[in-house]
């Protein structure tokens, strides 16, 4: 996992919910495939997944990822290639999905401010810096720390931990 992305935002407003997110009548669905055609099919812009290109950043206000706690919502981002999700605030449940899925997931006070669909934006895990290429503007999140990048660089949470157990069982050969 790089620790600079840069790509397109897609800019939503406050209370996004899961069912916004990936719509709760698509559940059924368990292939990957399947699951990302409906991200954010319930939101204001539900065709998102025909503008979207891998890279691409979601910019979400207050409360990003409320309502269910299902993975499903976290799933369908990381399925259409988001490089993160930046917003004023998330949902407990949906930020701790959307890391252990490997999904970076960055709180920033005041983004609305700095970013609008559309804009190019880089985003640096490390320092924190979240910089509109557009405009030039730039705002500091808190940077993600050691554990949650293992986590994203393993490619989740689970990821890491069979890392942790396989390089565990080759000392103990040794």
């Amino acid at each position: 996992m790089k620790k600079i992305v840069q790509g397109t935002a897609f800019v939503f407003g406050n209370n996004i919910d899961t069912d916004q997110i990936y719509p709760g009548k698509f559940v059924e669905l368990t292939e990957i495939a399947d699951i990302k055609k409906h991200a954010m099919s319930g939101s204001e812009i539900p065709d998102l997944v025909d503008k979207f290109k891998p890279g691409d950043i979601i910019v979400g206000g207050k409360n990003f990822g409320c309502g269910s706690s299902r993975e499903h919502a976290a799933i369908t981002l990381k399925g259409i290639g988001t490089s993160a999700i930046l917003a004023e605030s998330f949902a407990r449940i949906f930020f701790r999905n959307a890391i252990n899925l490997g999904l970076p997931a960055i709180t920033c006070k005041g983004i609305h401010a700095l970013i609008n669909s559309g804009d190019q934006i880089s985003i640096n895990f490390t320092s924190g810096e979240i910089k509109n290429l557009n405009t030039g503007k730039i705002a500091y999140a808190e940077p993600m720390n050691d554990y949650i990048m293992n986590i994203l660089q393993s490619g989740g949470i689970k990821a890491m931990i069979l890392k942790m157990q396989k390089e565990k069982k080759t000392l103990q050969t040794k």
